[in-house]
């Protein structure tokens, strides 16, 4: 897609609009911070021209926008506002409030995006970020570091004056967990954002497991197994899998090596990404930690387990996407049977006999009913038939059972 602001002229400012909203800015020439008023004054651009902007790419969520820090992006030289530190290289300006603090909207409004808007620079840009936490420039340094070599400012917590010889304020979005090539430079795909994954945690996994493998005794000669890795993603609170010890035996007895993860905000993404890197399966219940998919191998199998009510979601977050990164998708569609709504309205409420009714209220209604009240317990005998597709598909011999091996 072409640019409507790469024919507009230096020392100026100019804003891409999306349905009346105010997108990505360009500001070329003489840029430079003032955050004591949220203000980037293009000092060489025609004093009185002004535009503002949420740095933040979630533009038709109204609601989260309006907790979005505001820049106000001013042509003309601020007469007191001298260089303190001056940057050779271009800033990004972004937000991270918003969503921020969700691993779905972590990526899908922030780290994806960052990468279609900067990767392009091949490092050589300095993010400025609104509404900036620690926590998340922890969490995300191996990837920030393969964007950009420079350290991020923190905009809001920096009083002196930044000076840049040009910027690009906002990120761009293009679906969610998704890039369209089209759309960008260099027609990068969303496995170049895997590639970028690799290339952040990849040397960490190698150097962690040559010390692994020095430190351990010398192996007794026994025959390897090579039976295929499946990650079981757990979740806490809500939507829990209720009996997913059967689960995991269950997968154990048809040939899987079951690693069981349990993400919390804590958790270090390097170790994440290397248990799922190293999986061809991932298991779980519809929630934000099926974002992780992105860490596994294009060609593995994502099996997403869906609550009744959460269709829609389930379909829209991580079915797409992970087709769209050529994962092998497949879904398990729970019945009301196996939601714990089932003991708790009755077979015959609407909650449980017509979840499109109640969805049409409203996102609100939904998050209420299906996302924070509902647990999951598994068909056993049923959930085997779907593995048992997963097994085909990745050709995976199962052992001898016995018949009475699986009990519902």
């Amino acid at each position: 897609m072409a640019n409507p602001c790469s024919s507009v002229p230096n020392n100026s400012i100019c804003c891409d609009r999306i349905a009346f909203r105010t997108d990505v800015c360009f500001l070329r020439g003489d840029v430079r911070t003032h955050s004591s008023t949220n203000t980037l004054f293009l000092s060489s651009a025609i004093a009185g021209e002004e535009q503002s902007i949420r740095p933040y790419p979630r533009k038709w969520e109204t609601s989260v926008m309006s907790a979005v820090g505001e820049l106000r992006l001013r042509g003309g030289a601020h007469p007191n506002l001298t260089c303190d530190v001056v940057h050779s290289a271009p800033a990004v300006v972004f937000s991270t409030g918003g969503y921020t603090g969700n691993v779905f909207h972590e990526f899908s409004d922030g780290i994806i995006p960052l990468y279609l808007t900067a990767h392009h620079y091949n490092r050589e840009v300095v993010f400025v970020i609104l509404d900036y936490h620690r926590w998340w420039g922890s969490k995300y340094s191996e990837l920030l570091s393969r964007l950009s070599r420079f350290p991020p400012v923190s905009f809001s917590n920096d009083s002196r004056t930044h000076c840049f010889p040009s910027a690009t304020v906002g990120l761009r979005i293009h679906d969610e967990l998704a890039i369209d090539p089209a759309r960008i430079p260099l027609n990068k795909s969303i496995l170049g954002f895997r590639q970028l994954l690799d290339d952040a945690y990849s040397p960490r996994i190698r150097r962690l497991e040559r010390l692994e493998a020095q430190s351990q005794a010398p192996a007794i000669d026994l025959p390897k197994t090579h039976k295929p890795k499946l990650a079981m993603i757990l979740r806490n609170g809500s939507r829990v899998l209720e009996n997913y010890v059967e689960v995991v035996t269950m997968a154990e007895e048809m040939g899987f090596e079951v690693e069981v993860l349990r993400p919390e905000k804590t958790t270090e993404l390097m170790t994440i990404y290397r248990i799922l890197n190293g999986s061809v399966v991932m298991v779980g219940v519809h929630g934000a930690a099926l974002t992780h998919f992105l860490f596994m191998r294009p060609g593995a199998v994502f099996l997403q387990i869906v609550p009744i009510g959460t269709e829609w979601a389930a379909e829209t977050c991580y079915g797409s996407p992970a087709r769209k990164m050529g994962m092998r998708y497949i879904e398990y569609r729970v019945l009301p049977e196996e939601s714990s709504l089932f003991m708790e309205y009755g077979g015959d409420h609407p909650v449980v006999r017509d979840p499109k009714r109640i969805n049409a209220r409203g996102w609100e209604e939904t998050k209420r009913i299906y996302l924070d009240r509902q647990n999951v317990r598994l068909d056993l005998p049923r959930f085997r038939r779907t593995m048992e597709t997963v097994c085909r598909i990745l050709d995976v011999r199962q052992p001898r059972q016995s018949p009475t091996a699986i009990v519902a």
